[in-house]
């Protein structure tokens, strides 16, 4: 009976431990949640103060400085919602770690209820047992007895209950962080995905540029970068149209999107020019894989010139070395 109640009062530590873990995780979540929101209303005062400056601009200094302080909260803004991208990501990861953490309190409370079952069997087993040859001044003892086991059983109940409850806490934390990333990879594609083409716009493709760079150093593994500039597109756009040349950007890079591996990062650098990278690939494969893709282009082409990456390498050294290459071989191509 003794380690039977000292197993009860052990699980009444482990509840209580739990509910304060689930209060710390809940203010966890809020506090993300707080950060997110200061962050999004610090971007969308920058964007406002810039507008309403664009609006009130008279004298030609006054225009320029305007505009100069206007360029400076956008760019403030649009890092301030990249911080509040990067917290939503963060609070996703969170909220992971908390539904876990509520179902593994869950389980805990699951383990105090057996506890508490097991006393009151235990209880009611003494109680019975004690009823058949009781004196009078023994039923006291024996209500007690059955109160007791009354009691744990209701506790057993109540840890149950507080189990389920956790559970349905976890579920809903998982779906949070499910809809805090669908959310920010929305935000993510917004901000840093070129509407038309789906490659990464020049911001965030110079700096996974130069992550693979970085790696490849850091690996020897080679890497491959190559520039494409599209073929034509000015013709195209004076003769038939803007139309038709955003679908001849858009069928370059669905093809190149299409030929490299989900891993090789595509980057729009300009109107008509794009930036791959190709890890762990030697020049010549990358260069056979390169023109596999041109070809396969049924309404458009596009040139390439491309190179090993060295370890003191940064984006703009490489692109250099591409597009020097690229206009050696449009030079030497040409009749």
């Amino acid at each position: 009976m003794a380690d039977v109640a000292q197993t009860t009062s052990d699980e009444d530590q482990t509840s209580a431990d739990a509910d304060q873990t689930v209060s710390d995780a809940d203010q966890t979540a809020s506090d993300s949640d707080q950060a997110q929101s200061e962050s999004d209303g610090r971007a969308a005062d920058r964007d406002q103060a810039a507008a309403d400056r664009d609006l009130h601009v008279d004298a030609a200094d006054a225009e320029l400085a305007a505009y100069r302080r206007s360029r400076e909260e956008r760019v403030i803004a649009a890092h301030e919602r990249d911080t509040a991208t990067m917290i939503r990501l963060r609070a996703a990861t969170e909220r992971d770690g908390q539904a876990t953490h509520r179902d593994a309190i869950a389980a805990q409370r699951d383990v105090a209820a057996d506890a508490r079952d097991q006393l009151a069997d235990a209880l009611d087993r003494e109680a019975t047992a004690s009823a058949a040859a009781a004196t009078p001044s023994q039923d006291s003892d024996i209500r007690r007895a059955l109160a007791d086991a009354g009691a744990a059983r209701g506790n057993a109940a109540a840890d149950r209950h507080r189990a389920a409850r956790d559970r349905d806490r976890a579920a809903g934390d998982r779906g949070r962080a499910a809809r805090d990333r669908e959310q920010a990879n929305l935000e993510l594609r917004a901000a840093h995905i070129d509407e038309l083409t789906g490659a990464y716009l020049r911001g965030m493709g110079e700096m996974l540029l130069q992550h693979e760079i970085d790696r490849a150093a850091r690996t020897t593994e080679p890497l491959v970068v190559a520039f494409v500039d599209v073929d034509g597109l000015k013709e195209v756009n004076d003769r038939l149209g803007h139309a038709a040349g955003d679908q001849l950007l858009r069928s370059v890079a669905g093809a190149l999107t299409s030929g490299l591996r989900p891993y090789d990062p595509l980057v729009r650098m300009g109107g008509d020019e794009f930036v791959c990278a190709l890890a762990d690939t030697q020049l010549e494969e990358a260069r056979r894989r390169l023109d596999e893709i041109s070809d396969s282009i049924e309404d458009g082409s596009f040139a390439s010139g491309l190179t090993l990456t060295k370890p003191e390498d940064t984006v703009a050294s490489v692109v250099e070395r591409c597009d020097a290459q690229m206009r050696r071989s449009r030079a030497s191509a040409a009749p």
